[in-house]
């Protein structure tokens, strides 16, 4: 099988999906929303996916506005991800990439409008995904003809032309590399976390969570407020 990175610079798209498919675990419309909305923002911004040493170096940042499926299609087409921390997640519930580059901070800014897509989406998808995804509920062969439809509508969102986006140029402020803390164990769990994530009490070290301090969480729904063991 060709890597991510030839099938990138050769447009595959089809091959970009395969790999996405691997990762996210299904097709869907909004992971191949992801991957053509990050080969428009890479033609712009002329780029290329991230190689070795740009992944190291945080070269390139990929900027999300929401934590759904399109974003795993940024992160297999781009290679900018959460752990190489040249993902950024902001929690704005926007189906949009910026892709910037640190050299300069410029960058492109793709959205995608959910409505405005409607047409490509016959009625018969619609309706199954209230029925399976929203409410839960539908039998083994709807959710298995919802997959098929949602699979010939991700072929569709693959080519879409150019102009079904808004593509903004864009200056972005710096955003600082990521910082190498120190370790500390923690006095109750006996587990090592950041420094930048311990607090102290009475001289003694504690995680967050043990010491019932609130911390975040990205579940569902975006960026949560969570304390002790809530999540």
């Amino acid at each position: 099988m060709l890597t991510l990175n030839s099938l990138v610079e050769a447009r595959d798209y089809e091959g970009i999906l395969r790999y996405a498919r691997e990762f996210h675990g299904h097709v869907c419309p909004y992971l191949a929303l992801g991957i053509r909305a990050s080969i428009i923002a890479m033609e712009e911004l002329g780029v290329g996916r991230l190689d070795y040493e740009g992944s190291v170096d945080e070269r390139i940042l990929a900027i999300v506005e929401s934590n759904s499926c399109f974003a795993d299609g940024v992160q297999v087409t781009t290679g900018c991800t959460l752990g190489n921390n040249s993902l950024i997640y902001l929690d704005l519930g926007k189906t949009a990439l910026t892709l910037v580059k640190r050299s300069d901070w410029t960058g492109v800014r793709v959205y995608a409008d959910g409505e405005r897509l409607r047409k490509y989406y016959p009625p018969e998808a619609v309706e199954l995904f209230d029925k399976v995804v929203k409410e839960r509920r539908g039998t083994p062969e709807e959710r298995k003809r919802l997959w098929e439809l949602w699979e010939e509508i991700a072929y569709k969102m693959l080519r879409l032309p150019k102009d079904e986006f808004k593509v903004e140029r864009v200056k972005v402020r710096p955003i600082e590399p990521a910082p190498i803390f120190e370790s500390v164990r923690c006095s109750r769990c006996n587990e090592l976390a950041m420094a930048s994530r311990i607090v102290y009490r009475n001289g003694k070290p504690f995680c967050l969570k043990c010491a019932g301090e609130k911390y975040y969480a990205v579940i569902g729904r975006g960026i949560v407020e969570v304390k002790g063991d809530e999540v």
